[in-house]
């Protein structure tokens, strides 16, 4: 049955107003459900043994992140004024929900265990704030002589003291994050200024800066897209189209993440920029062709332009969204939930954009039409005549071409050997910014914000109360403490050293661990009778048979962490010998965990990414040549993008861990248009020359505005306030220029040469 005008605008009607319901609904699922995501541990794979064990350790040993509230003074801390803000502070977070007393620690609430005629005692530093000067002195030399208050809670240089406060890790929202800063900020002035660090400020930062930029980003990225969109298409209903359906594609992907109850994580920031510059390419692709459709058939009409659009396109865009989708759906193999939600959302704000240009588009042009520039012209020579030239230039100079490439890939594989990982949280904000400053001010007068937890474990009951195993732990934590980057550390050794100079006049000498495990068993009885006997349990289980050392260190990356695991790896034998075993816990091994499975993930999309892209290319254009000659751009991409990464020592974190399935998803789509136009031409004319003559004025020059458009979206990320980000515009901005020039250089003079598509009895077949 023949289809009527007034049915086909109906119809089209109709699209429209599906496609404007959808918006409406996922703009309201947003509106709902959208979430920022954070927490590192909601990153990862629960069932991981390494999360199991360590999810089991923080509950053994209250393992917490803590809130560090670090109170200068650079006059010095022991005064009136200064000591009594330690106490409102702690005291406060004590009232507070979200804390408890036992995961609060300063001056105010630390333990000062202390030997007297009577034995042991443990005692506060002080519970009423002194006035006198004395008293003021009594507290700063009793903290000078205990080393493990003494440049823990109160630096060496005695300006700055310490709040700790430990929490959940599902506690820290947003909310809470603005209500800390404005209460530790409540309590500076001219005398004492207020510094908040810890992973979970870190944390609360990103969770704030994360949506802000989103929002920022898209509307400059859309602004910039479509002023190079309008430039090259010269059509405002044109421009304004293509724009509205890659607009539509990223309210889809957020909203079907909300609807499906999936947060947002920084990485996924990415997606509407991904999405708006893949959708304007299938815009690009659809107006080009109607272009050259109206230039040939100056008084076609709407219906008819439209018909012969999708007629020539839907094949070409099906196969380039397709490969691109699998690109991208190639993340599921990661296990870090940012980057696998990422592959699978992208890959399904793709899928939208395709649908969109192949029916959203036509239905705008049949109702509101379209006005092509030069309708009633011939299409100038101009650019057509330098793409020959260009083509015919590099075809003489085939073995240069070769060369070139082949110096270019041995000084990638040189670079990619040295990429490195990094799961930094830190590393996502600029250098000088507050947060950063912060961490490092607090780095600069203790042990370090990032905390590693080594847990030793043995089937003997109270063999932590042996000498001979407690000093071998004091030992594994001097030489850790060594390191340049490793600063304090803690365990049950600790309160044993303390213990034993106490009990003997307070002489360094015995700073010691015990000589006997009796002394040892009697020293903690009498702690247990004198002090807080939940202290221990930080420390060691009832049992004597697992303890739990914690090492701080200044800095969250990879590898201050590694640096510190090769130390303490180094006594595995020894631990061993004492039938003792060394596992690890806590967000610091996390981390390290975190790359592994970045890294892992990342060989295994590409590996397959690659495998499923060859495949297809084989199965679309039947023939197997033709599927490695098409994929020959994107391995040298890929290539290329990583051999940048490891010259300019720039590591693979989430967001750079997405540049191949990026490269391979997005670049694939000028190697598919190219080798079916010049298929569809050589089946025309099979002059091998000509077809490529004709396939680069063609698809050539639709491929290089849709490299122009892509490169000018992406670069808008240098603007970003996450230099990951920046980073990821800027090596995404190479790869679709090398993907361009791979696409029409090397893969053009391949498919020349290789005489891919051409019948062996044509003669004139390359002529």
């Amino acid at each position: 049955m023949k289809i009527t005008d007034k049915r086909l605008k109906a119809t089209a009607w109709l699209i429209i107003a599906i496609v404007l319901a959808g918006t409406a609904y996922f703009i309201y699922a947003m509106k709902q459900n959208a979430r920022m995501e954070t927490n590192l541990d909601e990153y990862m794979p629960k069932e991981h043994p390494a999360f199991v064990y360590s999810d089991k350790a923080e509950e053994w040993f209250n393992i917490k992140d803590g809130i560090l509230i670090a109170i200068e003074n650079k006059n010095g801390i022991y005064n009136t004024q200064t000591l009594q803000k330690i106490k409102d502070i702690t005291k406060q977070l004590q009232d507070m929900d979200e804390f408890e007393d036992n995961d609060l620690n300063s001056l105010y609430a630390a333990d000062n265990i202390t030997g007297s005629e009577y034995g042991m005692e443990v005692e506060s530093f002080y519970k009423k704030v002194p006035g006198s000067k004395e008293k003021l002195n009594e507290i700063r030399d009793n903290v000078r002589a205990n080393d493990m208050i003494y440049g823990r809670m109160v630096s060496e240089d005695e300006t700055v003291a310490l709040v700790v406060a430990g929490m959940s890790d599902n506690i820290f929202t947003g909310a809470f994050y603005n209500e800390i800063l404005d209460f530790a900020k409540s309590f500076e002035d001219e005398q004492d200024k207020i510094y908040v660090a810890g992973r979970p400020v870190v944390e609360g930062n990103l969770a704030l800066l994360g949506p802000a930029d989103m929002k920022r980003m898209v509307p400059v990225v859309l602004a910039v897209i479509a002023i190079v969109l309008f430039l090259l298409l010269r059509s405002i209903r044109a421009t304004t189209a293509t724009l509205f359906s890659v607009f539509v594609s990223s309210v889809w992907a957020f909203g079907l993440m909300a609807a499906l109850g999936v947060p947002i994580y920084s990485v996924s920031t990415m997606i509407p920029v991904m999405l708006i510059a893949i959708g304007v390419a299938y815009g690009i692709y659809f107006y080009n062709h109607l272009n050259q459709f109206y230039q040939k058939s100056p008084d076609a009409g709407r219906r008819e332009a439209v018909m012969h659009t999708i007629n020539i396109l839907w094949r070409p865009l099906s196969m380039a969204a397709f490969t691109t989708m699998i690109g991208f759906i190639s993340l599921l193999t990661s296990q870090v939930y940012p980057i696998k939600y990422f592959g699978i959302f992208t890959a399904f704000g793709i899928f939208t954009a395709f649908v969109l240009a192949l029916i959203f588009l036509p239905a705008a042009v049949l109702l509101a039409g379209y006005r092509p520039k030069n309708r009633k012209q011939s299409q100038k020579p101009g650019i057509n005549n330098k793409l020959n030239r260009f083509t015919d230039n590099l075809l003489k100079r085939k073995k240069t071409v070769y060369i070139v490439v082949a110096v270019i890939i041995l000084v990638s594989v040189f670079g990619i050997r040295k990429v490195w990982i990094n799961s930094s949280f830190l590393d996502k904000f600029e250098k000088d910014s507050d947060i950063v400053l912060t961490d490092n001010f607090v780095n600069s007068h203790f042990g370090g914000t990032s905390t590693l937890n080594v847990i030793l474990e043995t089937e003997d009951e109270e063999a932590f109360k042996q000498p001979a195993n407690l000093r071998l732990i004091d030992e594994m934590q001097n030489e850790t403490e060594g390191l340049v980057k490793a600063g304090n550390s803690f365990s049950l050794a600790d309160y044993l050293k303390r213990m034993n100079k106490v009990m003997n006049a307070d002489k360094d000498e015995f700073y010691t661990i015990p000589g006997n495990s009796n002394l040892v068993a009697q020293y903690l009885l009498l702690y247990e009778m004198s002090g807080d006997p939940e202290n221990l349990t930080k420390v060691t289980n009832y049992d004597y048979n697992r303890t739990n050392v914690t090492f701080q260190l200044k800095g969250d990356d990879s590898k201050t962490i590694k640096e510190a695991l090769s130390v303490i790896n180094s006594y595995t034998g020894r631990f061993a010998a004492q039938n003792i075993e060394i596992n690890y816990a806590g967000s610091g091994y996390k981390a390290l965990v975190f790359t592994d499975l970045i890294l892992e993930g990342q060989i295994m999309s590409l590996i397959l990414s690659l495998g499923l892209v060859l495949i297809l290319l084989s199965l679309m254009f039947r023939s197997i040549k033709a599927g490695l000659i098409g994929s020959v751009p994107i391995i040298i991409t890929a290539l290329i993008s990583f051999g940048v990464m490891g010259l300019l020592n720039i590591p693979l974190s989430t967001t750079t861990a997405l540049l191949s399935s990026i490269a391979i998803g997005i670049g694939i789509d000028y190697a598919i248009h190219f080798i079916q136009h010049y298929r569809m031409n050589l089946a025309k004319n099979p002059v091998a020359l000509q077809a490529l003559h004709a396939t680069m004025g063609q698809t050539g020059k639709a491929i290089l505005f849709n490299a122009i458009v892509v490169i000018a979206g992406f670069m808008v990320l240098l603007f970003s306030v996450f230099p990951p980000n920046r980073t990821l515009g800027a090596l995404v901005s190479m790869n679709m220029f090398t993907s361009l020039l791979g696409t029409l250089s090397i893969m053009m003079i391949l498919l020349f040469t290789t005489k891919v598509f051409i019948r062996t009895n044509n003669k004139n077949s390359e002529v």
